[in-house]
């Protein structure tokens, strides 16, 4: 069901618009699934890296989408709906049946879905599924699948990482397996074609699509290439601590480039003569023709 203002939990949100105040949901919607539950890292989605909460992390992501129009949080806890609300998200009620160890995040979304057509009477073309628990989502990532998507030119599109590792297999009978690649050979890795791991922070589907087919990979499938570095899925506290300690990482080294370029411009002459322009013999100003 849909949150006229708050879900049945005790909170008060009285400012904050509902899913039923909305008139219009746009062309491309944002959904966060967010259970309350998680029993590798307890209350997984309120953790927070770098002082924000994962699921506030991936509202914030796709606010800062341009082509995003509507962000829905679908979740079964209280806590986690005020955290959604407060980052600036619509919230959806997810039922219980969908919020257990074995629920499919495509069930939450094509709950979403059904939701939305029941109050609204239709849904948005373009669906954006993002990952509460990739705290480093990129929002240029997000706009450039979210256009291939639709404009047309992919049915079905995901955050992917490069990799040039060598895999291997464990057979039935103990031995190692290569995977992708002959074991026979040991190319440079500059001479080794990229693969890409799927990282699961987002994937961009044609929402009807979707639907069809109840699943993210349909009709032509693409990837967008995101950092290798930042492609944290937070499964335990060991993820959680390297994807804070990444956060601060990467604030104190923007910190330094803005300092430096600061310092840089603060050394720069501003009384510095203007230089004269280069004149013909005749003393008359050249004027530079480009030659075709």
């Amino acid at each position: 069901m849909f949150t006229a203002g708050r879900l049945p939990f005790d909170w008060p949100t009285p400012s904050l618009p509902s899913v039923r105040t909305v008139t219009s949901l746009g062309r491309v919607l944002a959904v966060v699934p967010a259970r309350a539950g998680s029993k590798g890292v307890p209350g997984k989605n309120l953790r927070t890296v770098d002082g924000r909460s994962l699921v506030a992390r991936a509202v914030d992501a796709a606010l800062a989408t341009p082509a995003v129009d509507t962000v829905v949080v679908t979740t079964d806890g209280a806590a986690i709906a005020a955290e959604a609300r407060a980052a600036g998200a619509l919230v959806v009620e997810r039922p219980e049946a969908l919020a257990v160890d074995t629920a499919s995040s495509e069930s939450a979304l094509l709950h979403v879905l059904d939701e939305l057509e029941r109050e609204h009477g239709s849904v948005p073309e373009v669906l954006v599924f993002l990952q509460a628990t990739s705290p480093f989502q990129e929002p240029a990532a997000i706009q450039e699948a979210v256009e291939r998507v639709r404009t047309g030119a992919a049915d079905s599109v995901f955050a992917a990482a490069p990799s040039h590792a060598f895999l291997w297999r464990v057979d039935a009978e103990g031995r190692a397996v290569a995977v992708n690649h002959d074991a026979a050979v040991r190319p440079r890795r500059q001479d080794r074609a990229p693969e890409f791991r799927e990282t699961g922070a987002f994937t961009v589907m044609r929402t009807a699509g979707f639907r069809t087919h109840r699943h993210r990979f349909f009709g032509r499938t693409e990837l967008v290439v995101v950092e290798a570095t930042t492609a944290i899925d937070i499964d335990d506290e060991s993820d959680l601590s390297l994807a804070d300690a990444l956060a601060r990482t990467r604030l104190a080294a923007r910190d330094a480039l803005a300092r430096t370029r600061s310092a840089t411009r603060d050394a720069e002459p501003t009384d510095a003569p203007i230089a004269a322009r280069p004149t013909t013999p005749s003393g008359t100003h050249q004027t530079l023709q480009h030659q075709p």
